[in-house]
């Protein structure tokens, strides 16, 4: 989903307050409550819909959600938010995971409403179900295949040496697009081999780092030019400013091509479940511990990847070649 950011003058009072209260008291990343933005913009335009203020013919792009009055968000019903949710599913075509994101979003802006600022008397969100999600195992590279990416970088890149430790840190500590380019300098202590990053909500962690990724910072620091524009900014651009997402995504795109593992579904976030499946699966490393690592907040998220063990354990039994040997001679029915 495309970031959109939040114009408060075209937005009501409530919604603006709602935003401050997040971003204030909740301490939520700007990109979550543009999230939320996207979500609740389409809400507000859906009631203006329903209640005859906004031509259904008018491009949803086009309708204001200004002027939709508090009183109109007080008296939805669960059964009103029911029918947003077959909105969505039937004239929106949204997925069951976009369905579930929308209800997200819904249940934190009537919970704030309710609870927290006091604006209505009660949450029609409460008691409503999220959309039941088929679960799909996200997709990792092997141990070799992460071995085959880093020693098919191209060493002549004038590059090389950022590059090599941003794919090393990704398939090592299981981090992050916004967590790894938002490292800054003072973020590494080589002496203690710790590495701070900033997560979900802002909340702060400590990860360790490991020998691969202390040398590969070192190696790359030491090619690092100064810059004046960003010098606390760990990954720089050609320009020396911080290093975005988007070249970031460039940079494992094209490390894919060269191991010749493009076009396989592969992408940053894949190397993020790389790490941690390989750091269960070759590290025995406890999911309380790898929760942690990985900067989740409910064990449920990392539970996962004792499901990806199995599943692998299972494709590993029936890719025998002896999987298919049957005995030849029958069993004798006894009476």
């Amino acid at each position: 989903m495309a970031a959109q950011k939040i114009n408060p003058k075209e937005c009501p009072q409530y919604l603006n307050e709602f935003f401050t209260y997040q971003r204030v008291v909740k301490i939520k990343a700007e990109r979550t409550l543009e999230s939320y933005y996207i979500d609740l913009r389409l809400f507000l335009r859906y009631i203006k819909i329903i209640k005859g203020d906004a031509d259904p013919k008018t491009p949803l792009n086009d309708i204001s959600i200004m002027d939709v009055p508090i009183e109109y968000v007080r008296d939805f019903s669960r059964l009103d938010v029911l029918n947003y949710l077959s909105y969505v599913a039937t004239e929106r075509k949204n997925s069951a995971k976009t369905r579930h994101r929308k209800l997200a979003s819904l249940k934190v802006f009537y919970k704030c409403l309710y609870r927290d600022l006091g604006l209505i008397p009660n949450d029609p969100t409460k008691d409503v179900d999220y959309p039941k999600m088929h679960e799909h195992l996200p997709k990792f590279l092997t141990l070799d295949d992460s071995i085959k990416l880093l020693e098919n970088m191209h060493d002549d890149d004038p590059f090389y040496y950022r590059d090599y430790c941003i794919i090393t840190l990704f398939i090592n500590c299981g981090m992050r697009l916004s967590e790894l380019v938002g490292l800054n300098m003072q973020d590494v202590n080589l002496d203690e081999r710790t590495m701070r990053l900033l997560g979900k909500g802002n909340k702060e962690r400590i990860i360790h780092i490991n020998d691969a990724c202390a040398s590969s910072i070192v190696q790359y620091v030491n090619e690092r030019q100064p810059s004046p524009v960003e010098p606390n900014a760990l990954f720089l651009s050609k320009r020396g400013t911080r290093i975005t997402n988007r070249r970031v995504q460039q940079i494992v795109d094209n490390a894919l091509k060269d191991s010749n593992l493009d076009n396989q579904g592969y992408s940053t976030h894949k190397l993020r479940h790389t790490a941690a499946t390989l750091m269960y699966q070759h590290g025995n490393v406890d999911t309380l511990i790898l929760k942690e690592i990985l900067g989740h907040k409910s064990i449920s998220t990392t539970e996962i990847y004792t499901h990806i063990s199995n599943e692998s354990v299972k494709e590993a039994m029936d890719a025998s070649p002896l999987a298919n040997i049957q005995n030849k001679k029958k069993p004798t029915k006894k009476g």
